[in-house]
């Protein structure tokens, strides 16, 4: 069964890169800024020594995304339409609300000691 799933993966990779290699390079390369996101934080918070998620983060998020959901339109796949449009929706409300609270310049002494 294992080799027959390998076999499976193979045939679907080489078919697909061959098939479209633009396309096929362009969904890797989102999919490697959408995945990244997760390798940033994890540095980021190893260095803070603690949980924390930079504002990149949500960049890498919406620009990962916004890819993707490119790619889900070629391929007409409306399952990951749907997923990468509600994604991309929620990475562009949370870089607003980032701004807006940029935007006051008000930091409490709590924010002061969270970074």
């Amino acid at each position: 069964m294992l080799d027959s799933t390998i076999e499976f993966f193979k045939s679907a990779i080489t078919e697909q890169i061959t098939g479209d290699p633009v396309w096929a390079t362009i969904a890797l390369v989102g999919e490697a800024i959408f995945g990244g996101r997760f390798v940033l934080q994890w540095i980021i918070s190893e260095y803070k020594k603690k949980s924390h998620v930079p504002v990149a983060f949500w960049f890498m998020s919406l620009a990962g995304s916004l890819i993707l959901f490119s790619y889900s339109i070629h391929i007409k796949n409306p399952i990951f339409m749907l997923a990468f449009s509600l994604n991309t929706l929620i990475y562009l409300r949370n870089l607003h609300l980032i701004h807006k609270h940029a935007k006051r310049s008000v930091v409490t002494v709590t924010e002061k000691t969270e970074d």
